[in-house]
């Protein structure tokens, strides 16, 4: 046997158990989803083909749209609080001396915490009798529906979200910050530049690569919410808090109806995918530093 079929057989051989992890925990699921979205299974006997049907049923469940209301919601909300938050961390962080490693851990602890275990805690705080609305009431005599409240439930998920997401996304932020040369804002100084103008003509241009990656992260993480308002709201009320991740779970496992909430989860990507790239189209342009 010559040297390069031998190399050939260790290549394969070493990648051998890749490949396979990934035809049976990526490729199997990809095939069977396209079959359940044409076909139509209720988890027993044979899937029937069923066309298209299933994905114009989309379009005309009244309650696609609403979760798709639900979800730009929840975008207007927590866009553009995650990317002011994560800003204002990698500014500060950018400029502390000390603890520094402290500081960026701390935060980091929120991103790495339970969803399950926060959502509750944060359940219990903003309660009708949590602690937010017991010091409301005390101090101004009003209480605040923070979860039953249609207009407020999603809201305060979002609250909720951006707490967890602010350190993780503002270390994005801040390693763009690290690579901007210092000799840019020592010769934007001595143009006479103060910090608001070096601000949005140096940093936030020469950044746009980390802000278009917190972008998408955060459309991505709009579109798979799940287990903060299935913990907290259930959906309600008045299924303002529905996602499109419960909706999908409710449909395949609670209403017997998998081949539909694939169908429904096609869309759902689909419409992820659109988003991302409108976003990046928009927002994204080429840096360099010369």
């Amino acid at each position: 046997m010559t040297l390069r079929k031998r190399e050939s057989l260790t290549g394969w051989g070493i990648t051998s158990t890749y490949l396979a992890y990934m035809a049976v925990f990526w490729g199997y699921p990809f095939v069977w989803m396209f079959i359940l979205a044409f076909t139509k299974w209720r988890f027993f006997g044979s899937p029937k083909f069923y066309g298209f049907r299933n994905f114009i049923r989309v379009f005309r469940d009244p309650m696609f749209w609403t979760v798709f209301t639900n979800t730009l919601t929840f975008m207007m909300y927590f866009l553009p609080m995650v990317l002011t938050g994560a800003m204002i961390f990698a500014l500060a962080v950018k400029r502390m001396k000390y603890l520094k490693t402290f500081v960026t851990l701390s935060f980091l602890v929120a991103y790495i915490s339970s969803g399950v275990a926060y959502s509750i805690v944060f359940m219990n705080i903003f309660s009708d009798v949590g602690p937010i609305n017991h010091f409301l009431y005390k101090h101004f005599g009003i209480t605040i529906p923070w979860l039953t409240s249609p207009q407020l439930a999603m809201l305060t998920i979002a609250l909720m979200v951006t707490w967890k997401f602010i350190g993780y996304y503002g270390l994005i932020l801040y390693s763009g910050l690290q690579a901007i040369p210092k000799s840019l804002y020592e010769a934007a100084e001595l143009d006479g530049a103060n910090n608001w103008i070096k601000f949005w003509k140096i940093t936030v241009p020469l950044i746009n690569p980390a802000i278009v990656t917190v972008l998408v992260l955060s459309i991505n993480l709009s579109f798979g919410i799940f287990t903060e308002p299935y913990m907290i709201t259930g959906g309600g009320p008045m299924n303002k808090t529905m996602t499109f991740m419960m909706y999908m779970y409710e449909t395949a496992f609670q209403r017997i109806r998998p081949s539909y909430a694939t169908a429904f989860a096609i869309v759902t990507a689909l419409i992820n995918y659109g988003l991302i790239i409108v976003v990046r189209k928009a927002v994204e342009r080429e840096v360099s530093v010369v």
